[in-house]
């Protein structure tokens, strides 16, 4: 995202957590915006003119602003619309920052929802367990990720496979991804999953071991990390009973493999 964007969009998401914040019912209320905000990226997503229209430096900031309200007014919450016309005022370099931008902000809406709700962590654990599934499913991640087929047919898929799994953050949350054009799935839950970490000022760390790990482990596991990168860590694992012992932890880029397997494959290498 370009510099002028960037600003743009870090004030626009201090005006929202300004504005959800101070109540539980103010916060809850962020579901119904994120999901209103991803509307409008739908909307966006199928007007290119409109797209271009609103981030026309050339026409007034007033008649942009009067544009979106036109074809959102009781459409979408009060709040939604109040952050598209801050949106639309305000500079973009291009459609594509826009566009990211009112993505983020949802997301940043639904998460900051899922924390009034004592939802955040499920949450977190859902998209993570959801993005290993897909990574276990590469034929439905195909479906998924199908740039031809159009985008309500991917989410209405994603939904069946979704209904009655996870929360209702978690599913709004998903079926986004499911519906961006020209990116992985697997890679976009994953991004989210790291989204909703750095919200609380954590980092992602993801954990592949032959045994599931307590909350006693992973909470230990989490605080040697915290020493070794300092930051507070977002703990999420699963099972892989291929690597026969121990296990393998990625944090950002960096992997720590302390597993059977990998010491075998080490010593072959060395053997070689």
């Amino acid at each position: 995202m370009h510099a002028a964007s960037r600003a743009t969009l870090d004030r626009l998401s201090a005006d929202l957590d300004n504005t959800l914040t101070g109540s539980i019912e103010a916060a809850s209320a962020g579901a119904q915006t994120g999901a209103d905000l991803f509307e409008v990226v739908e909307l966006l997503d199928a007007d290119r003119t409109l797209r271009m229209a609103l981030v026309d430096q050339t026409i007034p900031a007033d008649r942009r602003v009067g544009l979106a309200e036109s074809l959102l007014n009781g459409k979408v919450s009060a709040t939604a619309l109040e952050i598209v016309s801050s949106a639309v005022r305000s500079t973009w370099s291009n459609t594509r920052d826009l566009r990211t931008g009112l993505v983020e902000l949802g997301r940043r809406a639904l998460l900051r929802a899922a924390g009034a709700q004592g939802q955040k962590d499920r949450v977190g654990s859902e998209l993570y367990q959801l993005a290993r599934l897909l990574e276990k499913e590469p034929q439905l991640e195909m479906l998924l990720a199908d740039r031809l087929a159009p985008a309500d047919n991917r989410r209405d898929l994603f939904a069946k496979v979704l209904y009655g799994k996870v929360s209702s953050i978690t599913e709004a949350l998903a079926l986004q991804v499911a519906s961006r054009p020209g990116q992985r799935p697997v890679e976009g839950l994953d991004a989210v999953c790291d989204f909703a970490a750095a919200l609380d000022g954590k980092t992602v760390a993801r954990v592949r071991s032959v045994n599931a790990l307590s909350d006693a482990q992973a909470e230990a596991l989490g605080q040697k990390l915290e020493k070794i990168y300092g930051s507070a860590m977002s703990v999420h694992s699963e099972v892989d009973t291929s690597l026969l012992g121990g296990a393998v932890i990625r944090v950002r880029d960096e992997v720590i493999d302390g597993s059977t397997a990998g010491k075998l494959e080490k010593l072959r290498r060395n053997l070689a």
